[in-house]
């Protein structure tokens, strides 16, 4: 296998390299060579969990240079902003104040971020979200090229999407596209394949940048599953997609008709709330059963021996893919069930204070790498009383509902969000990547001289 993964295009899924003799053949929607280059990129230990994430984006902007973020992005955005020095311009994603989650940016959004920074080198755009709701590629993608920027979408949940026509679309006029193939797909872990066309993101610059972060010993395990994958899908891909679908239709009807359980659908299309959904992503609200999604997702894991794809304060999630079949399909059902009928054992804990939407609109006061790289002499340990609306983060807090925006480095910290990140520890939920789990001190940069030193 090469090593300087970057020159191995391939001409589409399964297929051999470009020159290798084989002319790629059109098997409708997952037909190959849809974009120009499409490359393996697996992931390396010094690139971390999402390293191909990490390389796309100084692709497109250098450091100090402006680029426009999704605000419900992956950590690994939050650590390519501060390995690059990129400036982020966030782009709010869509609240939905009734489920409490974060659907994508829509093109509007997008175009007055534009207006504002008209210096900004493109847009990262993260579609599907983990609950699988979609943004409208096309409309960013025209509105980032009428200011003649690259859009880069993050499409880590989206690996099946070209495969079967009831599927979201997934690269239309995308510049960029990286997708994680152990995800939905059928690759080992770190796999990953980036998809270039146009010419606004270099692909010389995108090779270096994979040069600088790919590992030099790269796994044939990856490049062997990814080859797998790509031939499976060509050849077996709708007829594995379709029944698929079906189950994932079952799946949803019976556990709608289980009491205290609401499965998300389409409903969020129809009104206005996301572009469309990955119908594959069978995600429930169990707030009626009077728990919050991480005790369902700890109850089935240790009643019954199931795990969930994810959870939060209001919802648990499940991916339906291609190697489901009907014992799988049994176990989950009777899994919900058993849930649905043991609920009122389940101990009842502090609820987590969910605020409103605005309140998590937070102001970037500070640069990451800038707030990551401060002296001692800058920084401190301060209580988090007294940081209340006078410090910004050195950290990095995850919110408690997945759905929503990361609290980054250099944003300014208010009542709301300390409130909604204490209330979910009360509530029995481990805060990563804070420097204090427990959220009982923050370690925080003075917004004046003096404020919140301690």
């Amino acid at each position: 296998m090469p090593r300087d993964t970057a020159t191995t295009h391939v001409s589409g899924p399964g297929l051999p390299p470009r020159g290798a003799g084989s002319r790629p053949p059109r098997t409708g929607p997952g037909r190959a060579a849809r974009p120009p280059r499409c490359t393996p990129g697996p992931r390396s230990p010094r690139a971390g969990p999402r390293g191909p994430g990490r390389r796309r984006r100084p692709a497109a902007a250098g450091p100090g240079e402006k680029l426009l973020l999704s605000g419900n992005a992956h950590k690994s955005v939050i650590a390519a902003v501060v390995v690059n020095g990129v400036e982020p311009i966030w782009v709010h994603p869509k609240f939905d104040a009734e489920r409490h989650l974060a659907h994508p940016p829509e093109p509007d959004d997008v175009r007055r971020r534009l207006k504002e920074h008209p210096d900004a080198k493109g847009m990262l755009l993260i579609t599907p979200t983990d609950w699988g709701s979609c943004a409208d590629i096309r409309g960013v993608a025209r509105v980032c090229h009428e200011f003649d920027v690259p859009v880069i979408v993050d499409e880590a949940w989206g690996t099946h999407l070209p495969f079967h026509p009831a599927l979201p679309a997934w690269d239309t006029d995308a510049d960029l596209v990286v997708t994680s193939v152990h995800k939905m797909g059928g690759a080992i872990e770190q796999s990953s394949v980036f998809h270039l066309q146009h010419d606004r993101v270099s692909p010389e610059a995108l090779k270096q940048r994979e040069d600088l972060l790919g590992t030099t010993s790269a796994s044939s395990l990856v490049f062997a599953t990814l080859d797998g994958w790509r031939r499976q899908m060509v050849e077996h891909g709708h007829e594995l997609l379709e029944e698929a679908l079906r189950r994932a239709e079952r799946i949803r009807a019976a556990a709608a008709e289980l009491p205290g359980l609401w499965p998300m659908g389409r409903e969020i299309v129809d009104e206005g709330l996301a572009a469309d959904l990955d119908p594959l992503k069978l995600v429930i609200d169990v707030r009626e059963l009077g728990i919050s999604g991480m005790q369902a997702a700890e109850w089935l894991r240790t009643h019954r021996h199931v795990d969930v794809g994810g959870s939060d304060t209001c919802r648990i999630s499940a991916s339906i893919t291609h190697a489901d079949d009907d014992t799988t399909e049994r176990v989950l059902l009777d899994a919900l069930r058993a849930l649905v009928e043991h609920a009122d054992s389940i101990e009842r804990r502090p609820p987590v204070r969910l605020p409103e939407p605005s309140a998590l609109e937070l102001e970037q006061a500070t640069a990451q790498r800038g707030v990551l790289r401060t002296g001692r002499a800058r920084t401190g340990r301060a209580r988090a009383r007294r940081a209340r609306g006078g410090t910004h983060l050195r950290g990095d807090d995850q919110p408690v509902s997945a759905g929503r925006a990361r609290r980054g480095a250099g944003e300014v910290i208010t009542d709301e969000v300390l409130d909604y990140l204490r209330s979910g520890v009360d509530h029995g939920v481990l805060i990563p990547d804070a420097a204090d789990s427990p959220v009982r001190t923050l370690r925080v940069v003075a917004r004046h001289r003096g404020a919140g030193a301690g």
